[in-house]
């Protein structure tokens, strides 16, 4: 698949875009990604967005592609110098896969450099080319520039449009070729044209696309033509193209044809000649051609994974019906040897008794068995009849083996049969005989024959009549077993075809929240809570994330991790929540592998500062806390591993108020119906008992302090919060509290995305999509599935798939549960999990015998 922009895709997007965007102004920058942003532009009577991804392309599109809620660093240096500026002009820096956008002109001119070779690059860079930011600092190879802040970007060092390469270097570089390399291939490197135009040029020049070396002329012909291409690029007005490869899909159902699945491949400006007879897409502009394929990448490769993994469970019952198709004919040539033994042996009763007469009268005489050898020998070099039909004796088995043939066939017939069979196997390669052929053949050939010397001719010609009964009935015992095989291999692999389907919708659907990036949980009050998962997310979630009503918690503790309390409503956290980030923060430290039980603190928002004392420097992700810190009790090493359900808009009343601050009766109700289960616990239960009190009395606390607050008591602190009541009494928040906003969305709507979030899915609900959730302990405790993590010596994944298996195999997990567990990722199972772990759940042990 074509991942990338090539030289003749670079300059056919750019000149439709500066046919179609100049002039237009910058309204503002957004980030997808930490590589892909989009540029909106707008004028009176139009808007566009331009979507530049580093190192690998530039378009516009059309399409709602999902910004970062915060944007990053970079998209705030680009709304600071490219806002409200005009787009003036776009083009290559020479024939370097390098685009230079400006915005203004003169002295007040931006540029936006991207490069798209190699792992790319975007620079922002002033009118003199002076770089402001870059995604990423390098040193050019070539020279001793770099490429940083403050350092000239150098547009210079582009290599400058070459003419057509001469007849000479044509075949200097040909000749220089290994033999039978494609021409395509040699000549690629050294050619801006790319491997595409050159295969097509070749083709339209009368030389095949895979051409090996050949006669330099005719090639320089073809060069010429990929030429005339690049020219047309210049001012490019074609349209675009999308190359799409066919997929089939087997159908399990006889009869039926598969589906054919069309997944796009490659895009590009022209319908080159390799691609003529390919199922292909057009549209109006190679820059909506080129939309529309990266639109639906990831969509495609969901389906191309659903498809092999199709594949694979019909290669699967594919072999299941060979192996027992191998196993039935194995039987029935048994059975037709057995049946052409005893056949022989009847028609050869008089020589088969009289070589075990012989035989057994040398065995009563105590000859030794080797002398009995070599009087058979002898007997055979006379022309003994009898002795020659003995071939070998198994005299430790009690047997000799006999070569027997049809007596009424003379030796003409008989090599009549066999040229006959010689011409056979040649046309028909002995494959496709049938039953009857197969039968007559063996009849008519000599065959090697065990007689047993206990038995009799006659016995011995019963016996294998005996076996061959035998063996049919074995060969309808098997057709039985496998027919029922057959029918349970189908359905299995109908319900695998079912779930990879199923697994396909559910990931296309699945929606990945902003807050994933970080560690993250719902607190059991419904709060959420996000922590860096390193120095530098430390650093995001203070700078970007902590806001007005916030709670930063951390503790003091190498790598622990720090923690913001989401508090979009500015009201005071409850003590159970602020416990909860307190064990996130040290569960996420060297604590955890350390097994040592320590205390977190927390702070205001305002007591959080990047502004180190003179002459003290701050490292990424460490801050400076003025004031006093507030200690949280101390938090036991005890994690929990469970999932989050999305429910559609019609089922989030059946889960409102499911997380929510409980008061102190509603608690001591929840710890006595959980005092048996702390029982269990040892040591731990008294600990999580203070704990729990001392957090009662600070519930009654907060409860007293605000029993005599009435409306125009709670409306004035509204109002300190930022927020003021509208005349229907609902609060509504200012212009400036929006702008500053974490979710960028009013506090209820905030809450309701949380309430769609559920860990008790009821019967009647519809699940969208599954989130995995690792979070203390307390904050699953009304989850439907869950197992508790504590440190020990099991690996992250290990222990993921541990507890998914135990979810799999529980009563109460219904059928679209464990679809929506199935089509969770494998690396989004472990990745929040705190270190190696223990995993600890009821019936865990039974869950995995089973």
């Amino acid at each position: 698949m074509k991942t990338r922009f090539t030289t003749v895709d670079i300059r056919a997007v750019i000149a439709e875009i500066n046919a179609n965007y100049i002039g237009m102004r910058v309204n503002n920058v957004y980030d997808i990604d930490n590589k892909t942003y989009l540029i909106r532009l707008q004028k009176p009577d139009s808007k566009a967005v331009l979507l530049v991804e580093s190192g690998t392309r530039i378009h516009s599109t059309d399409f709602e592609w999902p910004k970062n809620m915060m944007p990053s660093g970079f998209a705030m240096k680009c709304r600071k110098h490219l806002k409200t500026r005009r787009l003036t002009q776009v083009k290559q820096l020479g024939i370097d896969r390098i685009v230079d956008i400006q915005f203004g002109s003169d002295e007040a001119a931006y540029h936006l450099i991207i490069e798209l070779y190699d792992r790319g690059n975007i620079i922002l860079a002033d009118h003199e080319y002076t770089i402001l930011n870059l995604l990423r600092f390098r040193t050019a190879e070539a020279e001793d520039v770099k490429i940083a802040v403050r350092e000239r970007y150098p547009v210079e060092s582009a290599r400058p449009p070459e003419p057509l390469i001469c007849l000479e270097r044509l075949t200097e570089i040909l000749s220089k070729a290994q033999n039978g390399e494609q021409v395509k291939r040699v000549l690629n490197p050294h050619l801006p044209y790319g491997a595409t135009l050159i295969e097509h040029s070749l083709i339209e020049a009368g030389l095949p696309g895979s051409v090996k070396i050949d006669i330099a002329p005719k090639i320089l012909e073809a060069m010429q033509i990929a030429e005339t291409y690049m020219e047309k690029t210049e001012n490019f007005t074609g349209k675009g193209y999308i190359i799409q490869k066919s997929e089939k899909k087997p159908s399990l159902t006889p009869g039926k044809p598969s589906e054919e699945l069309l997944t796009y491949d490659e895009f590009h400006p022209f319908l080159f000649a390799q691609h003529a007879k390919s199922p292909y897409l057009e549209f109006d502009t190679f820059d909506k051609a080129v939309d529309e394929f990266f639109s639906k990448m990831e969509s495609q490769k969901i389906d191309m994974k659903a498809l092999q993994q199709e594949k694979q469970a019909l290669k699967k019952l594919e072999n299941v019906k060979r192996d027992h198709e191998q196993r039935l004919e194995a039987l029935h040539q048994a059975q037709e040897v057995d049946r052409v033994k005893g056949e022989l042996v009847e028609m050869n009763l008089p020589v088969v008794e009289r070589a075990l007469q012989v035989v057994r009268s040398a065995l009563a005489n105590q000859v030794d068995w080797t002398e009995i050898g070599i009087i058979v020998k002898e007997a055979q070099a006379a022309g003994d009849p009898v002795a020659c039909a003995i071939k070998e004796l198994k005299l430790q088995t009690n047997h000799i083996t006999m070569l027997l043939k049809n007596p009424y066939i003379s030796e003409e017939d008989q090599e009549e049969e066999e040229n006959k069979d010689v011409v056979e196997e040649k046309g028909k390669k002995n494959k496709n005989k049938d039953k009857g052929q197969n039968k007559k053949l063996q009849k008519n050939k000599p065959m090697l024959v065990d007689v047993d010397l206990g038995l009799s001719a006659y016995a011995n010609a019963k016996k294998y009549y005996d076996f061959k009964r035998s063996a049919e009935k074995k060969e309808q015992k098997t057709i039985e077993a496998a027919d029922k095989a057959m029918k349970s291999a189908e359905k299995k692999t109908q319900q695998t075809l079912k779930e990879v389907q199923t697994v396909t919708t559910i990931q296309k659907a699945r929606k990945v929240y902003w807050f994933e990036k970080f560690l993250w949980f719902i607190s059991s009050e419904n709060y959420l809570i996000i922590a860096g998962r390193d120095q530098q997310q430390n650093e995001m979630i203070v700078k970007r994330y902590l806001r007005a009503g916030d709670i930063y918690v951390h503790a003091d503790l190498h790598g622990a991790t720090s923690c913001v309390i989401k508090n979009p409503s500015g009201d005071p956290i409850p003590p159970r929540t602020l416990t909860e980030a307190g064990t996130m923060a040290v569960c996420y430290s060297a604590a955890w592998d350390a097994k040592i039980i320590t205390s977190a603190w927390w702070v205001h928002h305002h007591q959080v500062s990047k502004t180190a004392p003179t002459g003290e420097y701050l490292t990424t992700g460490s801050f400076m806390i003025r004031g006093k810190k507030n200690f949280l009790p101390p938090s036991y090493l005890i994690m929990g591993f469970g999932f989050l359900f999305k429910v559609d808009e019609q089922s989030v009343f059946r889960h409102k108020g499911e997380r929510k601050v409980k008061t102190v009766e509603e608690d001591m109700e929840e710890v006595t119906s959980r005092t048996a289960e702390l029982l269990d616990e040892g040591e731990e239960l008294m600990g999580r008992r203070t704990q729990q009190l001392t957090l009662f009395n600070k519930l009654k606390k907060i409860k007293e302090k605000y029993k005599d607050q009435d409306e125009e008591d709670r409306e004035l602190m509204m109002q300190l919060l930022g927020v003021r009541m509208n005349k229907n009494n609902h609060a509504t928040l200012n212009t400036k509290v929006i702008l500053n906003h974490l979710f960028h969305v009013l506090p209820q709507e905030a809450e309701n995305l949380l309430t769609s979030l559920t860990g008790q899915p009821h019967p009647e609900d519809v699940l969208l999509f599954a989130v995995p959730v690792c979070a203390p302990y307390t904050a699953l405790s009304n989850y439907k599935h869950k197992v508790k993590l504590t440190p020990g010596s099991q690996k992250k994944g290990k222990a993921a798939r541990t507890a998914v298996f135990s979810f799999m195999k529980a009563k109460e997990a219904s059928t679209r549960e464990k679809d929506l567990f199935r089509s969770v990722k494998d690396t989004d199972l472990s990745r929040n999990m705190p270190g190696k772990v223990k995993v600890s759940a009821p019936n865990l042990l039974a869950a995995k015998k089973k």
